[in-house]
């Protein structure tokens, strides 16, 4: 295919994620103080876009209390800083089986929630994005299974449009695409649809660039997409996705170093990223030209 270069880029910084980092680093924000402060500090680096999970703050285990939400909503919107808010919905898909022998019924580390739970934060901050994962994958552990079922992702989905927040479609495999596009199809989603192309995430789309090509060949041209792989693969990725007209996607949630035993901030990553795509050529777009670009609302309208 031609090389069809983006020349307009919007960089998202994934603040802190769900996984186990929280001890491998100590940059990795952990409070919604922290988590609030990571994000301002790396959209004053040029992320346009932040996107964030909320931790419990003593332990930084994945958590979905409102509360944190709440507070890191009110303290990013309350910043001297622009940025767009890009909020996770894929907790509360959580499941982890009890081992090959005796499946069922399902042990510790298991959060299944229903859509509307699943969706309440997202309901009373109203983040001008947030994520839908859009399948269910086996997800690096044994046992463990990220759980996004058709009938799931049809009702957050619908609820995400009615909101008047972007869907932002977190695509970990080509099946992942096609059935977006069949959301689209049949009016859950609105066009043109956002897509994150999530690379190298065990065992999903492996992060070499045939697989990333055959991702990016499945995005429908009118759609907006951005791109990441993880660990030492990050900033390789930067170059690739603006290279195949796309977005990038750095931050902690998807690698912690900066180079060879120096672990990174979030606005050390978002640095390194927005160099790469200027030496490229192309030219990094702040908040205000993503919401022109992909129609959004800076506080979307209050929920009925």
């Amino acid at each position: 295919m031609p090389l069809e270069m983006n020349r307009e880029v919007f960089i998202t910084c994934a603040v802190t994620g769900s996984g186990g980092t929280q001890d491998r680093s100590p940059h990795v924000p952990r409070s919604p103080r922290e988590i609030a402060e990571s994000a301002i500090a790396a959209a004053k680096a040029g992320a346009a876009i932040v996107h964030c999970h909320v931790r419990e703050p003593d332990t930084g285990k994945p958590s979905r209390k409102l509360e944190y939400y709440r507070e890191v909503t009110d303290r990013i919107r309350d910043a001297d800083v622009d940025v767009v808010l890009n909020l996770t919905a894929g907790m509360g898909g959580d499941l982890v089986l009890g081992g090959p022998e005796q499946p069922l019924p399902s042990v510790g580390g298991t959060d299944m929630a229903g859509a509307s739970e699943r969706m309440e934060h997202v309901r009373q901050c109203l983040p001008e994005i947030c994520t839908l994962d859009c399948g269910t994958m086996n997800f690096a552990e044994a046992d463990y299974v990220m759980v996004n079922t058709p009938g799931m992702l049809q009702a957050m989905g619908t609820m995400m449009e009615a909101l008047g927040v972007k869907p932002e479609i977190e695509a970990f495999d080509t099946g992942h695409l096609w059935y977006a596009k069949e959301l689209v199809r049949i009016g859950v989603l609105k066009e043109p649809a956002l897509v994150q192309l999530c690379m190298g995430v065990p065992w999903g789309a492996p992060d070499d660039l045939n697989t990333f090509m055959a991702m990016v060949n499945n995005v429908p041209k009118n759609w907006h997409f951005s791109a990441f792989a993880l660990g030492r693969h990050q900033m390789p990725f930067v170059a690739a996705a603006v290279l195949a007209g796309g977005n990038v996607r750095v931050g902690l949630e998807d690698n912690l170093w900066l180079g060879k035993g120096q672990l990174a901030t979030n606005a050390q990553l978002v640095e390194r990223a927005a160099s790469i795509i200027e030496n490229l050529g192309a030219r990094v777009i702040g908040p205000e030209e993503v919401r022109a670009k992909l129609g959004l609302v800076k506080r979307a309208p209050v929920a009925a």
